[in-house]
């Protein structure tokens, strides 16, 4: 059995990182008002960063299998998790556009129109 080197180490612990924080945005993006989604995207970046450097001298043939296994649960989680920040993004959009048109319509209302503040001489 081969030795962990402290590479494999550092890529298995920021594997493990980038999972948990793709589990716990899947888990509480849409569920948690309280959510930080910025906060959280910015550790996924940080995590695919830190992967790509660790990485970028390997060629895809020699990635170690047990990575390669992880990689691929790893593949499946964040297509998921594009899909439900995708929702997210289109929901924010849409609610945008609701408090958009509201505030058009209260202008337009009649209540507040130019016409009854200005001056004319009799």
């Amino acid at each position: 059995m081969l030795e962990a080197t402290p590479a494999d180490t550092r890529i298995t612990n920021v594997l493990g990182r980038l999972e948990l924080i793709i589990d716990n945005e899947n888990d509480r993006l849409g569920a948690d008002p309280q959510f930080d989604i910025k906060a959280s995207n910015a550790q996924k970046s940080r995590c695919l960063y830190e992967l790509t450097m660790l990485f970028r001298d390997t060629k895809p043939e020699l990635v170690p299998p047990s990575f390669a296994t992880q990689m691929r649960v790893l593949k499946a989680k964040l297509n998921a998790n594009a899909r439900k920040v995708q929702a997210h993004m289109e929901a924010v959009r849409a609610v945008a556009e609701i408090l958009k048109g509201a505030a058009r319509d209260a202008e337009t209302d009649g209540t507040y129109q130019q016409e009854h503040f200005q001056y004319s001489e009799f």
